[in-house]
């Protein structure tokens, strides 16, 4: 299972017959073992990464560093389940350290992302505090590189 979840995460696309090949299986136990990863809830769902800047997406993602108030008997989890719930969310994790939760948000601008961190996130009780930072620039996503614009290795003409 390991083996074909790692092929899965660097090629997703690749077809079953082409992951069969890899992993020494027949097609069909490839397929009942992508089939039982899923229905176990191990594999989530399938996503393209894209490089949002070449198609001139100017959307605006941040990392907000939340502390909160732990709740009796359930600690941080009822409270993350409610944050991670917004649409703004894409990722949201326990962290250790100096806060509690790693929250990414997504919005179309700094104003929405400024508006969903002081509406939504800060008024929810048991949460203490915020600190939210902009992302600048990816070097890498989902464990891949993201790659510079090409290079023009032309020779330049002059007359």
């Amino acid at each position: 299972m390991d083996a074909l979840l790692d092929l899965l995460q660097q090629e997703g696309r690749l077809p079953v017959s082409e992951m069969a090949t890899r992993l020494g299986k027949t097609e069909a136990e490839v397929q009942q073992m992508l089939q039982d990863l899923t229905d176990k809830g191990v594999i989530f769902g399938f996503h393209a990464v894209v490089d949002r800047d070449r198609i001139g997406d100017r959307r605006v993602q941040a990392l907000i560093e939340v502390r909160l108030t732990p709740e009796r008997g359930g600690g941080f989890d009822s409270l993350a389940s409610r944050i991670a719930k917004f649409d703004q969310v894409r990722n949201c994790y326990l962290m250790s350290g100096g806060y509690d939760l790693a929250v990414l948000v997504e919005g179309s601008d700094l104003r929405e992302v400024a508006r969903f961190v002081s509406e939504k996130l800060s008024t929810l009780e048991g949460v203490v505090s915020t600190a939210t930072h902009f992302q600048l620039k990816v070097y890498k996503e989902a464990g891949f590189l993201a790659s510079e614009a090409p290079v023009d290795d032309r020779l330049a003409v002059t007359p």
